[in-house]
């Protein structure tokens, strides 16, 4: 077995590769709002998911790997001259998998609910990262290869490429409707924002539903949401189109599973 195949199966993969993202995006683009936006987020949310965990468990979370994931994405989106933002998603973020729970699971991304809540109502103190590569595509096909070989490990791969065809579909609908280029709606697929959104949000294992034809599904309804979402112009669409549909498809499996059992007993 190869070095990198080792790598791949090692459970801190995916922190690994999201650290990849913020240093190739950081040496790019300085992407990092700041080093103390970066330690706040990050300790934050390993600190609130240990002493939730405590809390309600009665044990202390001994893989923080996911608390990690959620702190680092929120350092990377947010960007704000204060840093109070950053602690705050990032105790709503972990918060999010203890409080709102369906039939014992949590139903939100963390990371998602943290940073959509924050957009939708501190509009005046934060604004998420907008940054694209530009026309330097290095970085991106680095961050792209790495992140198909991820999500692939993971059996994910179907739900990262369905949106990505769906949200380049609507974006050529979308260019027809306002008269904008297709370069320009599709634009957003080469930022580091929309690489963690197909990587890392949307395949939340966590938060995704069982059955892979359910995924694909909603990960179609996703791109659909955002498409309509981005035509009444709000800015962070993909965030708000998963904060809508992600929970929705997470209640309506659980409710048809209790409704099959009922059935069989």
């Amino acid at each position: 077995m190869s070095y990198f195949s080792k790598i791949l199966q090692f459970k801190y993969a995916p922190p690994i590769f999201i650290s990849l993202i913020l240093v190739v995006g950081h040496l790019s683009f300085g992407i990092l709002e700041s080093l103390g936006a970066i330690v706040i987020s990050i300790g934050t949310s390993i600190v609130t998911e240990l002493i939730l965990s405590r809390l309600v468990y009665g044990q202390w979370k001994k893989n923080v790997s996911s608390a990690y994931i959620t702190g680092i994405s929120i350092s990377m989106l947010i960007r704000s001259t204060f840093l109070w933002p950053f602690a705050l998603a990032a105790v709503l973020s972990i918060m999010s998998k203890y409080v709102l729970r369906y039939h014992g699971r949590h139903i939100w991304n963390p990371s998602n609910f943290g940073l959509s809540w924050l957009f939708f109502f501190a509009p005046f103190s934060v604004a998420g990262l907008s940054i694209q590569w530009g026309n330097n595509l290095m970085p991106m096909l680095v961050i792209w290869a790495l992140g198909i070989v991820i999500v692939l490990k993971a059996k994910r791969l179907h739900i990262t490429l369905t949106y990505v065809l769906a949200f380049l579909f609507f974006a050529y609908v979308r260019s027809l409707m306002t008269g904008a280029t297709f370069f320009t709606e599709i634009a957003p697929l080469t930022g580091p924002m929309y690489q963690l959104f197909v990587f890392f949000m949307i395949t939340d294992p966590a938060t995704t539903v069982k059955n892979r034809k359910g995924q694909v599904l909603v990960a179609f309804l996703v791109a659909l949401v955002e498409y309509l979402l981005r035509l009444n112009e709000f800015i962070y669409a993909p965030f708000y189109a998963l904060f809508l549909v992600g929970p929705i498809a997470m209640v309506v499996q659980s409710r048809l599973q209790k409704k099959l059992a009922v059935n069989l007993a």
